[in-house]
Order: structure tokens, then sequence, then C-alpha cells
């Protein structure tokens, strides 16, 4: 594997690359990876030639009361997991490098709509901050396709109606959440986790799964909801949200949609947990 920090040593392989007619495919991360990571460059090595990845701890997406210095930071076991999976370039930037200017100058990309509401509501701003760095990441690495997981599903939406709508050369492919055993899906943020709240935290993902077998039978949707967010409560996490949503849209979903999606968040000790699940009706 190949590791590259600068632009300029990006571009020449990119481009040298290109020359030979490879096909590329891209996994942007932030580091700190798990199964769920590699999981993403598994699922691009069936699409492409050559596999990039990135670790880049994006300042833009982080609010003002979200601790980016303590974000975890494990390059060396990151790397090791990259090689073992084959990746055959990691593009490591530092902040001057992609924001040269500074934040306060920095041009950046919104995706109205799909970016409100959910995480864009809990979290002011990340979304726009999301959509820029992977904007310019897309840029400077030009991609066939790209992969990024689902157990983000929010985000995954927001970059897709990105691409489409700035008519980006890019295939999106959005990949299955990797899990525990107990249901709870792989994140970072599990880091955070005390062994009393690892046994809660799976509630999460239990309490969607009821509910998606719930609104198959009953299209109270905001009412099912609010049960959820109950047994989330009273299993020891607090809600931050529950919605049933159109799959595409994630506009509130009514009782004629037939592909659904379950967005969830909930605080868990220190951590923010994510979770969701897809349902055709």
């Amino acid at each position: 594997m190949k590791i590259v920090s600068e632009i300029s040593e990006l571009r020449h392989l990119i481009s040298e690359w290109r020359l030979q007619g490879l096909k590329i495919a891209f996994v942007p991360t932030m580091g700190n990876l798990h199964a769920g990571h590699i999981s993403l460059v598994t699922e691009a090595h069936r699409h492409a030639d050559k596999v990039v990845a990135s670790i880049f701890v994006n300042p833009m997406q982080f609010g003002a009361n979200e601790d980016i210095d303590n974000y975890p930071r494990t390059m060396i076991n990151d790397q090791q997991q990259l090689i073992a999976a084959n990746t055959d370039l990691l593009f490591i930037p530092t902040p001057k490098i992609i924001y040269p200017n500074g934040l306060d100058k920095q041009s950046y990309v919104e995706v109205p709509n799909v970016s409100d509401g959910y995480c864009g509501e809990s979290r002011p701003g990340h979304f726009r901050g999301v959509s820029t760095v992977v904007c310019k990441l897309f840029n400077l690495v030009q991609p066939d396709v790209a992969c990024f997981g689902l157990k983000d599903y929010q985000q995954v939406q927001v970059i897709q109606t990105m691409v489409e709508d700035l008519s980006m050369p890019i295939k999106i492919i959005p990949v299955d959440t990797v899990r525990e055993d107990s249901g709870l899906a792989l994140s970072s943020r599990n880091g955070y986790l005390t062994k009393e709240e690892l046994k809660q935290a799976p509630a999460l993902a239990q309490n969607i799964q009821w509910l998606a077998n719930e609104i198959k039978t009953n299209n109270d949707f905001i009412g099912l909801a609010k049960k959820a967010a109950r047994y989330i409560d009273n299993a020891g996490m607090k809600t931050d949200y529950i919605h049933i949503c159109h799959a595409k849209t994630l506009q509130p979903a009514s009782e004629d949609d037939t592909e659904l999606v379950i967005l969830a968040a909930a605080h868990c000790g220190k951590a923010r947990l994510i979770d969701n699940l897809r349902v055709y009706l």
C-alpha cells in the first residue's frame, strides 16, 4: 500500500492509473477503523481495479460542543488493517492541505432538504462539513465509484443527492451495516462505552427492529415511534430522535409509502449512537 499526504503525489498516482485505463474506487474515512470500514474496502475491490482510502478527521463537520481534539486517532492500527485489506493507496492529508486558507475562508457545498432534520438538526452544520470535504476529496481522487456505510443512512442520502445534483460521474455504493452479535452497529463511537453501557447500547437496534415489525401491520407511525423511544429510554439510554421516513426523501412517512427507513439516534453515556433500518411494505 502506498501512503501519500500531498495532493501532488495523489494526483500523480491517480493519473498513472488513468493512463493504464484502470477503474478506481474510493473509501473516505476519519480513521479509528473497525470491521465496518474494512467491509467498505472489501466491497470497493468488487467494483474497481484500484482502491483508494483516505483518513482525515474533518474539522468542518464538528460542532462547537464537539471535541475534535479527543477524536480517537489510531493511525498505525488503521494502516495495518488497510494493508491487510489490500488497499492500494492511502491518502492522509492535514487540515492545512485540505483547507489552506482556513475554515472561515473555505468555499462550501450544502445539500438542502435531506441535510435537514435528524442528525442535521442535532448537529447544525455537520452535513455541510461532510458534503464539502467529500466533494473536495472526490475532486482530488476522481473515483469511478465510492463506498459509504449505510449505518450513516442520512449521510449516504446527502452524498448521493450531491452527486446527482452536481452531475458528478461517480457511482455511490451503499454498504450494509456491520453489527456485533448483540445487534449493536459497529461504530468508532462504541469505544466511548463502558462495560455497562455496552450492555445497554443494543437496545437501540433491538427497538428499531421491533418498530420495523410493528409498522408492517400498524400505520400509526408517530405513536409507534414514541413508544419505541420510551423503550430505548427505559433501557438506560436517552433518545435523541426516532422517526419513520420515506427511504429516499427522508420526509415523514405516509401510509401510502412502501419503501421506508427508520432513523434513530440515542445517547449512551458519553456516546451518541445512530442506527437505521430499511423497511419494505
